[in-house]
């Protein structure tokens, strides 16, 4: 197989192209939960709004607290296959056997039918994406190789949605036809996409023995200033995401009136975003990547700021406005978590450890998150102007332009101050990359404490990062 761990040559394509491929099939799961599956179980199976939501609530909270789980146990896992490779593997039985009973329900099922099946269903997803997420942060010590890495992975991620939301349109409207054809997509593509990934891809090898005691892991962790940062531009930008994902198809029937067009706008959006993956991992490698991402959001705010002008027939000035966000999004989808695999070099070399999980388990707490208040936030808004479905509200239907159109600059823009000077370039991810190897060369020769109370780790973190 070949050396994935390469400090500096670029990975292949062909073993990009095998370490992306799960991304479609989970992708693919994720559409049915948020789309098809909530009016599927209230409407046609009876069980009512009330109680899907509250199931789905239960098995959400669950998810967050399953996430740093994950994370920790993939981090402290040893075998001679490696540590990312037998979760994924064994959360592809959970996540289908979940699947098949959810979307497939042998009978009326009930509350508790539901609730169960969602949360072992998040579990499996949980026990599969988050090992492999941490797994491509530790393909690659070069920080544009990086890019790549997550560029690839988001491409297919970006696929699987949308053959996911296209499904409808091939099979009819019948939504129980719909998860039949979604299960049997997912039943081939996981178990083949996992397979290809684990027998293709290399795990670097991990010296470490021992996982820091939780009280010193949270201690390093919270002085891990650009990771504070970085997490928290992240979350700012995740609501400015959410909050246009949420009001999408109400903004273009109600704000548009032109409901017919949400097939072919929703997918100029992704294709553009797909796109410009290329593009933006060019402009990172010479600007750097948090750099080209604000650039990115700087570039959705100033199409976004339009929206609230825009009326019914402005159809073809809204497709502008798809295009031009959808090549931000390839920036949102590849650079954050490229960055991210930087900053956890930066907790690497504090802890001594290769920490990857933990770090990807609480990005995906603040990813959930900004999804939650996201939507949070929209419908009791848009409940106190007034909007109604039911009702034509010109003044309810400009609030909701405001909310889809104008507060998602609000958050964007929060979310630049934070990292537009962020503190890890190219040149110190080198130095620190450097700092690390020397430290593990050394290892191998001379014998030091493991135990993450080295004169490194217990050295003021900012008086390091002026030495880096």
């Amino acid at each position: 197989m070949p050396d994935t761990n390469a400090k500096g040559a670029g990975l292949s394509r062909p073993l990009l192209l095998a370490y992306g491929l799960p991304g479609l099939p989970l992708a693919a799961i994720g559409v049915p939960l948020y789309v098809y599956l909530p009016a599927f179980y209230a409407e046609e199976l009876g069980l009512g709004l009330a109680s899907v939501g509250g199931a789905l609530l239960i098995a959400r909270i669950w998810d967050l607290f399953t996430d740093p789980l994950m994370g920790r146990l993939s981090d402290a896992l040893r075998t001679p296959w490696g540590r990312r490779r037998p979760w994924m593997l064994l959360g592809v039985p959970i996540l289908l056997i979940s699947a098949w009973f959810l979307f497939l329900p042998a009978q009326a099922p009930g509350f508790i039918y539901l609730t169960a099946w969602t949360m072992a269903l998040y579990l499996g997803s949980t026990m599969i994406l988050l090992p492999y997420s941490a797994w491509g942060a530790e393909l690659s010590q070069n920080y544009n190789e990086r890019s790549r890495i997550a560029a690839w992975r988001e491409g297919f991620v970006v696929v699987g949605t949308v053959i996911a939301a296209a499904l409808p349109s091939l099979v009819g409207d019948d939504r129980s036809l719909t998860l039949e054809w979604l299960f049997i997509g997912i039943l081939v593509a996981l178990p083949l996409c996992v397979a290809a990934t684990c027998l293709s891809v290399n795990e670097p090898a991990i010296a470490q023995k021992t996982t820091l005691p939780w009280r010193r892991s949270v201690a390093i962790l919270l002085r891990n200033g650009p990771f504070l940062r970085l997490v928290s531009a992240y979350f700012l930008n995740g609501i400015a995401i959410g909050l246009p994902s949420t009001l999408f198809l109400l903004y273009v029937k109600f704000g548009l009136e032109a409901e017919s067009w949400t097939g072919p706008l929703l997918l100029t959006y992704f294709v553009c975003g797909i796109a410009a993956l290329p593009l933006w991992l060019r402009l990172a490698s010479r600007i750097g990547k948090h750099r080209a991402w604000c650039l990115a959001m700087l570039l959705a705010c100033g199409v976004f700021i339009w929206v609230p002008l825009l009326g019914p027939g402005d159809t073809w000035a809204f497709l502008v406005v798809c295009i031009l966000s959808g090549f931000a999004l390839g920036a949102d989808l590849a650079l954050p978590p490229a960055i991210q695999a930087d900053v956890i070099d930066l907790d690497s070399l504090h802890s001594r450890r290769q920490r990857a999980g933990v770090y990807f388990g609480l990005w995906g707490i603040a990813t959930k998150l900004a999804l939650a208040l996201a939507v949070g936030l929209s419908f009791p808004l848009l409940d106190l102007a007034g909007f109604t479905p039911a009702a034509e509200q010109p003044g309810a239907v400009w609030a909701l332009a405001l909310l889809y159109g104008l507060a998602p600059v609000v958050f964007k823009l929060a979310a630049i101050l934070l990292v537009w000077n962020f503190p890890i370039t190219a040149q110190r991810q080198h130095r620190i990359r450097a700092l690390i190897n020397r430290r593990e060369s050394r290892r191998s020769t001379t014998p030091e404490a493991d135990d993450g109370s080295s004169p490194l780790l217990r050295s003021d973190p900012s008086s390091l990062h002026s030495r880096l």
